[in-house]
């Protein structure tokens, strides 16, 4: 893969940042940063950790990565940081990194006495060159595979900490590193809109929520199970979901911006006679090398522009609906990343498009 034309292409972007920004110097230390800007090197040794383990410094003519004696052998064997167009400095890991950070200093996160410029970073991160478009429709693939795999193995008598553990290990069998593994089963669904898994036992009802990441980039997917007959009343909501999730969709067009969107959200909760629900839970909004790069408020005038990527998650109590989406060319239907083949979903027409949102999967 040709490494050294993307990390130019984003390093010539980076630059003319900084001279708009007016900084003579860029640290990115941010794990979702040095993804992006090294073409998916992952820096995150502890996956709980924003900062990672080795940070890059660009200037108008270098671009430099710095790390410790721990991780240079890796950085530059394995993931050949020096190939896809760095310097390498590294120093034992004993010892405080010298980074050289002279004239004006632009940082990707707060930093006293520099020039914060993380929300402009995280515009650049989501207009995706094509190399990390085909990436993202593998990752997609490769999250709703995991999660596909994961859901024929949920069992009535599961704990949700059981259900977590399948969910895990089929994203990893996928090369994906689950990042985020929420679990709710029967009356936890309706109580926590961020279910982290406990030893409950599930009896008929699971919901399996899952972020995962691969070359820096994040895909998200959420589906349900419901073992035995499906109550009414979840039925008639999970529909109402999925008509809010497809009005959505079909709005995520190149020009729309996400204030705009997340009035057709709010619109399309009260016209399913859920007026209401948008108040319990973010609804999502543009994704990359973070779950969520920017989110859809009513202050949000970040504007979509073609093959951005989305990841949006309607919810009403008892029942999520969350793909990750490909923003199209205009006029054109967005493609869902994280589909999976086979599973029950209903067509519903919004705006000028079809589209396809998953239901409840009833095991009888």
């Amino acid at each position: 893969m040709d490494y050294a034309s993307e990390v130019q292409t984003k390093l010539a972007r980076v630059r003319a940042l900084m001279d708009a920004q007016g900084v003579d110097t860029l640290w990115l230390r941010t794990v979702s940063s040095v993804a992006w800007i090294t073409g998916g090197v992952d820096t995150a040794v502890n996956h709980a950790d924003t900062m990672g383990v080795a940070s890059v410094v660009i200037t108008p003519d270098a671009a430099t990565v710095y790390t410790n004696s721990i991780e240079g052998p890796r950085l530059s064997g394995q993931d050949s940081v020096e190939a896809r167009g760095f310097a390498l400095r590294t120093t034992p890991w004993q010892q405080p990194e010298p980074v050289d950070l002279g004239g004006r200093l632009g940082v990707d996160a707060p930093l006293e006495g520099a020039k914060d410029l993380s929300r402009e970073l995280k515009a650049l991160r989501s207009r995706l060159l094509p190399v990390e478009v085909a990436r993202f429709r593998a990752l997609g693939g490769a999250c709703g595979a995991a999660m596909n795999a994961a859901i024929q193995r949920v069992r009535p008598g599961m704990s949700e900490w059981q259900i977590a553990a399948a969910l895990a290990s089929e994203t990893y069998a996928r090369d994906v590193t689950p990042i985020v593994v929420l679990i709710a089963s029967d009356e936890r669904i309706h109580r926590y809109r961020h279910p982290l898994p406990t030893d409950k036992i599930m009896d008929r009802y699971a919901m399996l929520v899952l972020c995962g990441r691969q070359a820096g980039l994040v895909c998200s997917v959420t589906r349900l199970v419901h073992f035995g007959a499906l109550p009414p009343d979840l039925r008639a909501k999970m529909d109402a979901c999925a008509e809010v999730d497809a009005a959505i969709i079909a709005a995520s067009q190149p020009g729309a911006a996400l204030n705009a969107l997340f009035k057709a959200l709010q619109d399309a909760y009260a016209r399913t006679g859920f007026a209401d629900e948008w108040k319990l839970h973010h609804q999502g909004g543009t994704a990359g090398y973070e779950a969520r790069e920017f989110i859809a408020t009513p202050g949000e005038v970040e504007t979509l522009q073609a093959d951005m990527v989305c990841a949006w998650n309607p919810s009403i109590t008892g029942v999520k609906s969350e793909d990750t989406i490909l923003v199209p060319q205009a006029g054109a239907a967005p493609e869902i990343l994280t589909a999976i083949d086979g599973w029950p979903a209903r067509a519903i027409a919004a705006g000028d498009h079809t589209i396809e949102r998953p239901l409840i999967l009833e095991m009888l």
